[in-house]
């Protein structure tokens, strides 16, 4: 029986464009298949912020920052925690790949034409000892572009494959089965479906026309996570993380269903660390959704006071932007799935920025004057959108009426007005002297110490009652789904093992189907930056293994 292609990519996202950029550079054939239309091209990276991870970049050295591979391996393995036999390969695949954000990573990039906002951003800073989760330095680097910036130079790689007759692209095709023939995985099955016109992540429609049946060499499969895919998410959720949440939003749609990751293991693929997950804890609900509960994530500066769901301060370290999952497991704990963040319009216009491209037009648009035009502005556009319209917001001018407009949100009044007002009084009075007691505030002054947050994400420290600094803004918080960080067990050579540890003939993953690397490079956290990379890394890795092993 004749081969359709050298190789089936399945999942045109990020990884499955990288890895079939790849197999093109090395003259295979290739068939990129996806379920959903193709003006989803990219898949999930087209929304993201763009942000890389990078080590001892020159964007660092003009920022003043002393990073070195040493320091970012100490702080990745301090927080992704490895401590299970299965992490072997996740393991191994944490030290290659901070070897590749420490060497080769960014010039490759550059050489295909990718470029970064020149001010390094501080995220998941940690705040325990040195040997514990979170970035010693800044080293979130946003792409010039933001996500489509990122996806733009390899699919021009895979469309240029498209014109040489190297590459067939096949949207609209859903994998329902993987078979083997003479004991190598070789054939792909599924449904076609309708065509669709609706916008890039908008619902599509699920209605079958044909059915599919291709045969390659090998078999990549890059399809992504569970993320929008609630059921499963709950299904997966740890002990440790509390109990599941009831109520999520979702940071992808609904197409990341995790379907994929259920066929591969049935074929005999190895899926591990399936509780692992990278969930935020600073979710809105998007005034303006594209799909089924669209959330969006605040990326916050440190001032903002940050309140469980009965007004009570989160406990240390837990400060906006330093630690995503042991926020989560506190606030799990708490037996409420919200919490808020209460701050003034001085805070907000300085300190909030929202993931994704679509709330960054200026970034994403590449432009210098929109850019100069939010460094002036009292509140950047996107989150005086959100400030007017998001169901989420109530911004008042005295406690009052914010403390009411707080309780009107949930289903009972939980905020007590005369103990909200002490809890900020009290926080209040440590910013008149330059030293203090209360380590959040010790922890903006911090970070105040860095260049670039000083210029363009931390707010001076003043008093939140300040009527100056007004009015006053309170935010509702929600969990929002979005990154899976297990997966299907690689080896260094992407190849997928079974549960014996061998190789499954003819099958390789790549990006978050493979959990980034190896089915877990993250471990229990993420630095952040490194979903994205992890995508190119992976896809990257994938392709070139497998186009040395095919004929």
């Amino acid at each position: 029986m004749a081969y359709d292609a050298d190789v089936i990519v399945i999942g045109a996202g990020l990884a499955g464009l990288a890895a079939t950029a790849e197999l093109v550079d090395a003259g295979r054939k290739v068939i990129l298949l996806d379920q959903e239309p193709e003006q989803s091209f990219g898949g999930q990276a087209h929304w993201s912020f763009g942000g890389l991870f990078f080590v001892d970049s020159p964007e660092q050295r003009r920022m003043r920052i002393k990073d070195s591979h040493a320091l970012a391996l100490q702080d990745w393995m301090g927080t992704a925690a490895f401590d299970r036999p299965e992490d072997h390969w996740p393991r191994k695949w944490a030290e290659a790949y901070v070897d590749f954000a420490a060497g080769e990573k960014r010039g490759w990039l550059h050489r295909q034409g990718v470029r970064w906002f020149p001010v390094v951003s501080w995220a998941e800073r940690g705040g325990y000892d040195a040997g514990g989760h979170g970035n010693s330095v800044p080293r979130f680097h946003i792409t010039w572009g933001t996500g489509p910036g990122l996806v733009a130079p390899f699919e021009r790689r895979v469309r240029a494959g498209v014109a040489r007759g190297l590459v067939q692209l096949r949207f609209r095709h859903r994998v329902t089965g993987l078979s083997r023939s003479a004991g190598t995985v070789d054939t792909v099955s599924g449904e076609v479906l309708e065509p669709s016109g609706v916008e890039r992540g908008r619902a599509s429609s699920r209605t079958v026309t044909g059915a599919f049946e291709l045969r390659a060499q090998a078999v990549i499969v890059t399809s992504g996570g569970i993320g929008g895919n609630h059921d499963l998410v709950r299904a997966n959720w740890p002990e440790r993380l509390g109990t599941p949440p009831k109520r999520m939003i979702s940071g992808v749609p609904a197409h990341v269903d995790g379907e994929m990751l259920g066929i591969a293991e049935a074929t005999g693929a190895h899926l591990i660390n399936r509780d692992r997950m990278w969930h935020y804890t600073e979710g809105i609900r998007n005034w303006n959704p594209i799909w089924d509960k669209h959330g969006i994530r605040i990326l916050p500066g440190p001032s903002s006071l940050w309140l469980d769901a009965r007004g009570n301060r989160l406990p240390v370290p837990l400060f906006p932007g330093f630690d995503t999952l042991g926020t989560l497991e506190h606030i799990m704990r708490t037996g409420y799935d919200h919490t808020w963040f209460v701050l003034n319009q001085r805070i907000i216009g300085k300190e909030f920025a929202l993931s994704g491209s679509e709330q960054n037009p200026d970034l994403t648009g590449k432009s210098v004057k929109g850019v100069l035009r939010r460094a002036r502005a009292d509140v950047p556009g996107p989150v005086r959108a959100f400030m007017d319209h998001g169901a989420d917001f109530v911004i008042e001018k005295d406690l009052g009426a914010l403390v009411r407009g707080m309780n009107a949100l949930t289903e009972e009044p939980l905020i007590d007005e005369d103990a909200l007002r002490r809890r900020i009084t009290a926080r209040d009075r440590e910013i008149a002297n330059p030293f203090t007691k209360d380590l959040q505030v010790m922890a903006v002054r911090g970070t105040r110490a860095y260049l670039g947050d000083r210029l363009i994400r931390t707010a001076t420290p003043h008093r939140i009652l300040d009527p100056k600094a007004g009015p006053l803004v309170a935010v509702r918080l929600n969990i929002l789904t979005r990154k899976t960080l297990g997966g299907l067990e690689t080896d260094l050579s992407s190849r997928v093992l079974t549960e014996g540890g061998d190789p499954l003939p003819g099958v390789y993953a790549a990006g978050e189907a493979a959990g980034f690397g190896g089915g877990g490079v993250h471990g229990y956290r993420s630095l952040e930056g490194t979903f994205l990379g992890g995508c190119l890394f992976s896809g990257r890795t994938a392709g070139r293994a497998a186009a040395k092993a095919v004929k």
